[in-house]
């Protein structure tokens, strides 16, 4: 792809297009990708269509102001981003180990941003050019834009509107929002005058007059310490992120007022057309293709984005603070004409990733009366069980799926995004679920049921397991009717606020009773923005005001983490350790209920006048060594070291393809004849008992 159908990367790009200067600088904590799944392209590319000049300043050198002056001051401003994700989420794992890979970055290579992007690359702003007008966007500005509770730090920050010394922020999606501010800084409205746009935040003296109806949050003298006061302020904020019933919310800084106006009215089916109709080069920058290119693109390259918003609202999740509840999506033609554009391109191998967005199964909003009063404040539309009011219906996604596998070169389509099966069981019309395993599914369907304890699915805003298990039935009896062996993979997450030992254990014994053993898990991962995150803080679910259990000490994480993988080796004493802890001995034994095994006695030899207190003493690998008396198993109790592997400490969601919940019943090991393997106390024999018969 030739650079000049990118937008300007540098002094040279600028005078090679003929402009004398550009109008914003679009400064981004990742590297520049071309493609409507990263937020710079579209916002940069919505205001190149309105005529506007902008430069792409990606992942500039922070440690001086230099690298923010090679465009020059720009006319209008700069527009701030950390990139697609949270710099301190792309940065540390949820154990706080630094991460050895930035996929945002080229050739994945650590090191490109700063910590806390936002307000670093704002501060050298300000050095460069003092007052010049700054505009903050992005998912780390949005989820901080009141006082948060900052997990890396485990203490309450102000909003980053104020520690980035920015003049405006800008939440949720955000093509309306910059269209309008950047239309009335060319008409020479000063920055600190604009204070009438929706999905805007600002800071203004005490006192001063508001142009919506609004409602106070709190003082963040009071906010700092946590407790009720912030749970109550997050309450009010998460009640006032609908476009039609949301009012402005204030937040006091001493002599000063934090002001959030009201949403931006979510973009309608024909404005998302246009925005997704626009010039997207759909890949990176040819600069990065000495460095490998950018890891990210690799998952997107050949996906489509369907729709916006999720009624699901889960409480782990930032959607609903972002881009909120009320569901739009694309017209099928334009949906359509994407995926025509993808198959024109000369790597496409003939399969189409995923046509989908933050749930894929959603296409239209929840109810008609969304349309007109908005979204209910305090009911969900899915949770605890779906509302009589909500409109089920997959009949145009299914269609829409149909014509894409229809274009030329398109040999299937598949579906990566999430699936609500909650949703898709209240469909009594089995259409899409009969096409969706026929013909959607790459022999896996990943699904997030999260947990199996009724009271960590209430704190989760999830529904019962029962639903969960309906929906598998009913995935195994369609795949069973066309013929096909394939897999569940349930996304399971450890540590939940609500979550306690005996939680986990029940989660452990549900996974037995499945047959599944995951080979990742995630950690429940406080992030801004979220009304678990404000649980984990606070102790109090900020939504219903009860209090709920969490586990903050690390090694009840590490325990319950061990717990759903209770089966590998390394873990084994760390689940005895957590079953001891929820009275759950009797899950220690020989027995097919047993979770682990116990510790194995071995009395010393005759004579030694050696003491093993009980355990056989773990073998060392230098000859003649042993290990510290009374360690079994050579377990690293003292090491320091989790014996949870955290390869990846965030527990990314994943697994291997024949790790899932099979079709077939295939529970009993085989031997080589396809018989039963022979058993003791209904665990396998090992090698060294089939070969001398030995008994336990």
């Amino acid at each position: 792809m030739e650079r000049e159908a990118f937008l300007p990367v540098s002094a040279a790009d600028v005078r090679a297009r003929g402009w004398d200067g550009v109008d914003f600088v679009y400064v981004t904590g990742d590297a520049y990708v071309d493609h409507p799944s990263f937020g710079v392209a579209i916002i940069s590319r919505v205001l190149e269509a309105e005529g506007f000049r902008v430069a792409i300043l990606a992942q500039p050198d922070y440690r001086s102001c230099d690298d923010f002056r090679r465009f020059g001051r720009p006319r209008l401003g700069f527009l701030v981003t950390a990139g697609n994700i949270d710099s301190m989420v792309a940065h540390y794992t949820v154990a706080k180990h630094r991460r050895t890979m930035d996929y945002y970055s080229p050739g994945g290579k650590m090191g490109k941003r700063p910590d806390r992007a936002v307000i670093v690359y704002c501060n050298r702003i300000r050095e460069a050019y003092g007052d010049v007008p700054i505009i903050l966007g992005g998912l780390e500005a949005s989820l901080r834009r009141f006082a948060h509770y900052d997990y890396w730090e485990d203490r309450m920050r102000r909003s980053i509107l104020i520690d980035s010394r920015a003049d405006i922020l800008t939440y949720g999606m955000g093509e309306n929002i910059l269209r309008r501010l950047a239309h009335l800084l060319d008409r020479g409205i000063p920055v600190r005058k604009i204070r009438d746009v929706r999905g805007c935040v600002y800071l203004a003296p005490r006192g001063e007059g508001l142009h919506y109806d609004a409602v106070c949050c709190g003082d963040y003298n009071e906010l700092k310490a946590g407790g009720e006061a912030y749970a109550r302020a997050f309450a009010i904020q998460y009640d006032n992120q609908d476009a039609i019933t949301g009012r402005a919310v204030v937040e006091m800084y001493d002599d000063k007022m934090l002001v959030q106006n009201p949403p931006m009215p979510p973009l309608e089916r024909e404005e998302l057309d246009a925005v997704y109709a626009l010039p997207y080069t759909r890949t990176y920058h040819p600069d990065y293709e000495k460095e490998g290119g950018v890891p990210a693109i690799e998952e997107v390259r050949f996906s489509i984005t369907h729709n916006r918003g999720c009624f699901g609202s889960c409480n782990f999740c930032a959607i609903t603070f972002n881009q909120g509840r009320a569901v739009r999506s694309r017209s099928e033609e334009s949906v359509l004409r994407e995926a025509r554009q993808i198959a024109a391109m000369p790597d496409f191998k003939g399969y189409i990733h995923d046509v989908g967005g933050p749930t894929a199964n959603f296409r239209e909003p929840a109810c008609e009366k969304q349309l007109t009063q908005g979204v209910c404040l305090k009911r969900k539309c899915l949770f605890p069980t779906p509302c009589k009011n909500l409109r089920v219906d997959h009949l145009a996604y299914a269609a829409m799926l149909r014509k894409i596998e229809e274009i030329p070169r398109v040999k299937r389509v598949f579906i990566r995004s999430g699936i609500r099966y909650d949703y898709l069981m209240q469909d009594p019309d089995r259409t899409f679920l009969r096409q969706l395993v026929s013909h959607h599914v790459s022999g896996q369907l990943k699904v997030a049921p999260e947990h199996c304890a009724a009271g960590v699915l209430a704190a989760m805003g999830k529904p019962g397991i029962g639903v969960y298990e309906a929906f598998k039935q009913e995935y195994f009896r369609l795949s069973r009717e066309a013929g096909k062996e394939q897999y569940l993979v349930p996304y399971l997450m450890s540590s939940h606020p609500g979550c306690t030992i005996r939680d986990a254990v029940e989660l452990a014994l549900w996974l037995k009773k499945e047959h599944y053993m995951p080979e990742q898990v995630q950690d429940f991962y406080p992030t801004p923005g979220t009304p678990s995150t404000v649980m984990y803080a606070t102790g109090i679910d900020p939504l219903t005001g009860k209090k709920v259990y969490v586990a903050r000490d690390h090694r009840e994480k590490q325990l319950q983490r061990a717990l759903l993988q209770y089966s590998r080796p390394q873990n084994a004493e760390l689940v005895r350790e957590a079953l001891r802890l929820a009275g759950r001995e009797d899950l220690i034994g020989m027995g097919e209920e047993c979770l682990v095994r116990p510790t194995r006695p071995f009395p010393p030899k005759s004579g030694s006048g050696v003491q093993y207190n009980g355990h056989r003493p773990a073998r060392s690998k230098q000859k003649g060594k042993a290990p510290a008396h009374g360690t079994p198993h050579g377990s690293k109790i003292n090491s320091g070291k989790s014996a949870v592997s955290e390869k990846r400490g965030d527990g990314v969601r994943g697994s291997a393809p024949h790790s899932g919940m099979r079709q077939t019943a295939a529970s009993a090991p085989k031997n080589g004849k396809g018989q039963a393997a022979p058993k003791k106390n209904g665990l396998p024999l090992t090698k060294r008992q089939k070969k001398n018969k030995q008994k336990f």
